[in-house]
C-alpha cells in the first residue's frame, strides 16, 4: 500500500506532466476530500498507508483531473467570501476577481447597505448571495436568462440559508427587473469570441454563454448599459467586472448612457478589472 505522501509525491509529477496548474496543491485538495478531511490534516498523515477503498476513487479523480476537469467541479463546491458554494457545469465556476469585487461593494460605507441590489447574470448566485451576506438590510435580486443557472444558485441559496433574502428571476439581462435600483452589479461574459479556443481546458469547461461576449467582448455589457440607466435611482451606482483592456474602451462609452464618475480599479494581479461608475 502507498503511503500519503508517495501519492502525494507520485500524482504531483502526473499533473506536471497532464498540464495541470499548481499539481501539488490539486493532489492536496483532492486526497483531502477523499479522505473527509481537512487540506491542511494531511500533513500530519504522510506515513499513513492509504487502503484501496481510498485509493479507489482517487485515482478516478486523478484520471478526471488530468483530462483538465475543473478541480472545483470535482470537489463540488468553492469558497467565496466566508460562504461555501456549489459549482458544477451549468455555471461559471466563481473567480477571485469576483471575490474582489464583491469585498469592495460590501465596504462600511456603501451607500447601498439598505438599498436595492441587482446582480445581472448571476450565474452561480456568488455575488448576489456575498453582498446579502454581508448587508444583511439589503435586498438583493439575482438574474440571470439560463435556467440551469438559476436553478444552481437557488440551490447554493439554500445551503447559505439565504433562500429568504435574495430573490432569483429568470431574465434577459434588466428587462423583467422591477426598477428602481441602489446599485447594479454585472460580471457578464466578456470574452472576444475569437479568444475562446484558446482559453484554458479548465475555463473551456464553464458554459460558453457565460463566457462568450461576442466579437470585442462587449455585446452584453454594451446591451446592459441603457438598461441600467433605466433601472437605477438617479445616484445610484453601476460596478462592472470586464475584461484585459476593455476599461477604456467603456469609460469612453459609458457618459453617452447619463453616467459619471467612472472609477477604473484594479484587481489584485494590478490588472484593470473594474469600472464603478454613478448615474447622473
Amino acid at each position: 500500500m502507498k503511503t500519503v505522501l508517495e501519492v502525494i509525491t507520485a500524482t504531483t509529477a502526473f499533473f506536471q506532466k497532464s498540464g495541470v496548474e499548481s499539481p501539488r496543491l490539486n493532489i492536496e485538495h483532492l486526497l483531502a476530500h477523499v479522505l473527509k478531511k481537512k487540506r491542511m490534516d494531511i500533513y500530519m498523515e504522510f506515513d499513513r498507508a492509504l487502503t484501496e477503498a481510498e485509493l479507489a476513487p482517487l485515482r478516478e479523480l486523478v484520471r478526471r483531473r488530468a483530462q483538465r476537469e475543473p478541480l472545483q467541479h470535482l470537489l463540488g463546491t468553492v469558497e467565496f467570501l466566508g460562504l461555501t458554494l456549489k459549482t458544477d457545469a451549468r455555471a461559471l465556476i466563481p473567480r477571485p476577481e469576483t471575490e474582489q469585487l464583491c469585498e469592495m461593494l460590501a465596504a462600511d460605507d456603501c451607500a447601498w447597505k439598505g438599498g436595492r441590489i441587482a446582480d445581472v447574470g448571476t450565474g452561480s448566485g456568488c455575488i448576489a448571495l456575498a453582498l446579502a451576506h454581508a448587508l444583511p438590510d439589503a435586498r438583493v435580486t439575482g438574474l440571470d436568462a439560463s435556467d440551469d443557472a438559476l436553478a444552481l444558485a437557488r440551490e447554493n441559496a439554500d445551503r447559505c440559508g439565504l433562500t429568504a433574502r435574495v430573490i432569483f428571476a429568470k431574465s434577459d439581462l434588466l428587462s423583467a427587473a422591477e426598477a428602481p435600483f441602489d446599485l447594479i452589479v454585472a460580471n457578464l461574459p466578456y470574452i472576444p469570441t475569437g479568444e475562446l479556443a484558446a482559453l484554458q481546458p479548465e475555463v473551456q469547461r464553464d458554459p460558453r454563454a457565460a463566457l462568450d461576449g461576442g466579437a470585442d467582448g462587449l455585446d452584453l455589457i454594451r446591451r446592459l448599459l441603457p438598461q441600467a440607466a433605466a433601472k437605477l435611482r438617479s445616484g445610484g451606482t453601476l460596478a462592472l467586472e470586464v475584461g484585459l483592456d476593455q476599461t477604456v474602451i467603456l469609460s469612453s462609452e459609458i457618459p453617452a448612457h447619463g453616467f459619471r464618475d467612472a472609477r477604473i480599479l484594479k484587481d489584485l494581479q494590478g490588472r484593470e478589472r473594474f469600472i464603478i461608475t454613478v448615474l447622473k
